[in-house]
């Protein structure tokens, strides 16, 4: 049964409690008191598991996840503990659309930027801080094989809970790094051979005009503010996405794919 008094499994549903009506408040929680990663949806946990680099404290799946698992082969690092859907709702809140499976485990190690491959593309996230956004960009960067995302420190969400679950498992494939000022990271970026190629409604050329080369960062602003001047002043060039609607401006996440396939299909080109 869910537990009715007051203890430290039940912070999820409390924190769900303490905000109802207000959806944007009522999201899982990403960590534990411990800093332990939060888990949770079929992709998500799944690529986890299929991950040998995940360390996992825990594992909770219903019935139908766990014949599930099975039915996929996917190796499991740690007994499950077998429980009812409910009991995943009490700890996740309302909006969390969990698939039967939760899970708590280690953070994921962050490389440093010399480590990041001197090859293809990656991104470089100014500022973004919605986790649905960066999780949408992560998916985006997996499927066109970014080799990694950067973002700061600070004014960045937490590489786990909605973020996790909005990657659908691409937090598992593509390296996120942190660094504590951007603009020094990007001139790091530079010293190993990456051209940075920021985007902004205000660029001088549309991307798909700007001469491209490997290793190549592409760099995003926040919706709304943008790129910041001294990241704009950082980067080689500043290019924009010309779009034929009414609309002229596109979510950062979407804005994140489409220009991940034009600079693709440009490298592409080039070989």
């Amino acid at each position: 049964m869910v537990r009715k008094s007051w203890q430290p499994k039940d912070r999820f549903k409390a924190r769900a409690h303490r905000h109802r009506g207000k959806r944007s408040a009522v999201r899982p929680r990403t960590h534990d008191a411990t800093g332990l990663a939060i888990l949770y949806g079929w992709h998500t946990v799944k690529a986890a598991l299929e991950n040998p680099a995940r360390r996992f404290r825990s594992l909770l799946a219903t019935e139908n996840a766990l014949r599930r698992l099975a039915d996929d082969r996917v190796a499991l690092p740690l007994k499950p503990e077998l429980v009812r859907p409910d009991v995943i709702d009490a700890r996740l809140g309302p909006d969390a659309v969990h698939q039967g499976l939760l899970a708590e485990a280690d953070p994921l190690a962050v490389p440093a930027l010399t480590e990041i491959a001197q090859t293809g593309i990656v991104l470089v996230l100014d500022q973004i801080t919605d986790p649905h956004n960066v999780g949408a960009i992560l998916r985006s960067a997996a499927a066109f094989a970014a080799k990694a995302i950067i973002t700061t420190a600070r004014h960045s969400p937490e590489a786990t809970g909605v973020l996790a679950k909005s990657a659908s498992g691409a937090l598992e494939l593509v390296p996120l790094v942190t660094v504590q000022n951007l603009a020094r990271g990007l001139e790091e970026l530079r010293a190993h051979g990456f051209l940075l190629v920021g985007l902004d409604s205000t660029g001088n050329a549309d991307l798909s005009a700007v001469a491209l080369r490997a290793p190549l960062a592409l760099v995003l602003g926040a919706e709304g503010k943008g790129l910041r001047q001294l990241t704009k002043q950082t980067c080689d060039s500043v290019a924009r996405i010309d779009v034929p609607g009414e609309i002229k401006s596109l979510n950062v996440s979407n804005a994140a794919a489409l220009a991940l396939y034009i600079a693709s299909r440009q490298l592409q080109s080039t070989l």
